[in-house]
C-alpha cells in the first residue's frame, strides 16, 4: 500500500461506467478484491443507478459515488480531478473517450480505459502524450482482452530469451466466448471509419520520435498451417500488434532488431476460410449507414451473456519465440476473455497503477511498459495462466 499516502486526492480509484456490463462486473472484482484502506468510487451519468450498484457491492458503504456525464467536459474534468487513477469503461471510446483523456492528461490523474480502437489511441498520441508527460500522468490503453494477455504475453515471452540479439515473437489465439454489445459497436465503428483510421495512424507516425540503432516492427503475416501449433494461421486484425511493438520500441529488453506477428489460430481449414469471410462481409456492411444501423440493433452496447455461458468461455494465447539460437514456447490462459477476465485484467492493471511500486514513466504508455512484471504478478495470482511450455 506504499502508494496509498500523501495524497490530497479523495480517490485511489475511479471506475467510470461502472453501470455497464463489463463496468459492473469490474466493480464486483474491485469489491471483492480491493485491499483494505484503498479509496475507491463507482461513476457514470446516473445517480440512481450508480447507488443501486454501490448497495448491492460487498463493502458498499465505503464505496464513493461521483456523476459525470461525456457530454459535459466539466464534469469529467471533475472526475480526473478527484482521481489518482481513472479507469473507463464508456466506449466506443473515439465517440466518447477524448475528454476524459484530455482532462487526466492536464490534471495528472492516471488513466486506463478498454479501448481495442487504434484511431483513438492514435489521437489521443498525437493530442495529449506531451501534456501528460509534463504532469506525470500514465495514459494506458487498451487494458482488456484488447491487449494485456498479448502484450504482457511478448514481454513474458522476451524475458526467456537472450539479451542483445535479434528477436521474432508470433503469438496464436484461441478462444471459446462470446461477442460483448460494446465490443461490436467498437468493431463496426472502427471498420466504418477506415480512412480516419489510417490518416491517425499517419499522422502518429509523423509525430512520434524515430529509434536510433533499434528496430521494432509488427508486419502482418500471410495466412499459413502453423506446424510449431499444429493449427492454421490466419492474421488478426486488432490493435494487439501495435501495442505490442511500441512496447519493444520503448524497451531495451526486446532487443537491436524486435518483429512481432500476430494470429487467430484455427484447427480447421473452412473454419479458417468461414472467418476470413465473416469479417470481410462485416467489413463491407460496415461501409453502409443502412446495414451498419441493422446490424447495431442486434447486439446493442450493455448486452452479454450470463453468468452460465460466462463460466464455460476460455481463452488461450500460445507464443513461440526465437533468437540467439534459442526457441521458447510460451502461453498465457485464463477463463472468459470478453468479460470476466477483461474485468480482472482491466481491475488488477488499476490497483496497479494505484499501489505497485512501478518504473517511472509518464504519457501513453503500454500495459507492459508501466507495470510488466508487477502487472504479471498480480494475474497469476488472479489465476491467468503465464508459463513456459517449451524451451529448444
Amino acid at each position: 500500500m506504499s502508494r496509498l499516502n500523501g495524497t490530497d486526492r479523495p480517490y485511489d480509484i475511479v471506475l467510470f461506467g461502472a453501470t455497464g456490463f463489463v463496468g459492473t462486473l469490474t466493480a464486483e472484482y474491485l469489491a471483492a478484491h480491493a485491499p483494505e484502506g484503498l479509496r475507491w468510487a463507482v461513476a457514470g451519468r446516473g445517480k440512481e443507478k450508480l447507488e443501486r450498484l454501490r448497495e448491492g457491492l460487498p463493502g458498499g458503504a465505503e464505496i464513493g459515488v461521483l456523476e459525470a456525464d461525456v457530454s459535459d467536459p466539466a464534469s469529467v474534468r471533475r472526475l480526473a480531478e478527484h482521481a489518482r487513477v481513472v479507469a473507463t469503461a464508456v466506449g466506443p471510446y473515439v465517440t466518447y473517450g477524448e475528454d476524459l483523456v484530455a482532462a487526466c492528461a492536464d490534471t495528472g490523474a492516471d488513466y486506463l480505459d478498454l479501448s481495442g480502437e487504434p484511431e483513438f489511441v492514435d489521437l489521443t498520441y498525437v493530442r495529449h502524450d506531451a501534456r501528460a508527460r509534463e504532469t506525470g500522468a500514465r495514459l494506458v490503453h487498451a487494458c482488456g482482452f484488447d491487449s494485456v494477455p498479448h502484450d504482457l504475453g511478448a514481454y513474458f515471452t522476451v524475458q526467456q530469451l537472450p539479451e542483445g540479439v535479434p528477436l521474432a515473437v508470433e503469438g496464436f489465439v484461441t478462444a471459446d466466448a462470446t461477442l460483448s454489445g460494446g465490443t461490436f459497436a467498437s468493431a463496426l465503428n472502427q471498420f466504418s471509419r477506415g480512412r480516419q483510421m489510417l490518416a491517425a495512424a499517419r499522422d502518429r507516425a509523423r509525430h512520434e520520435p524515430r529509434l536510433v540503432g533499434r528496430r521494432a516492427l509488427a508486419p502482418t503475416g500471410a495466412p499459413r498451417f502453423a506446424r510449431e501449433i499444429g493449427a492454421w494461421a490466419v492474421p488478426l486484425p486488432t490493435i494487439d500488434p501495435q501495442i505490442v511493438r511500441r512496447s519493444a520500441r520503448a524497451l531495451e529488453r526486446y532487443g537491436p532488431d524486435f518483429r512481432y506477428r500476430h494470429y487467430a489460430a484455427v484447427r480447421h481449414l473452412p473454419v479458417a476460410v468461414g472467418g476470413v469471410a465473416a469479417v470481410g462481409g462485416l467489413f463491407a456492411a460496415a461501409q453502409l449507414p443502412p446495414a451498419r444501423r441493422w446490424l447495431s440493433d442486434r447486439l446493442k452496447p450493455g448486452d452479454g451473456p450470463g453468468p452460465e455461458k460466462r463460466a464455460k468461455s476460455w481463452f488461450s494465447v500460445r507464443f513461440v519465440g526465437e533468437g540467439g539460437g534459442r526457441r521458447v514456447f510460451t502461453e498465457v490462459a485464463g477463463g472468459d476473455p470478453g468479460y470476466g477476465e477483461t474485468a480482472k485484467m482491466f481491475a488488477e492493471s488499476a490497483l496497479s497503477l494505484a499501489l505497485d511500486e512501478l518504473p517511472p514513466t509518464a504519457g501513453q504508455v503500454t500495459t507492459a511498459v508501466a507495470m510488466g512484471d508487477a502487472l504479471i504478478g498480480r494475474l497469476r495470482r488472479a489465476g491467468i495462466t503465464f508459463r513456459v511450455a517449451a524451451t529448444r
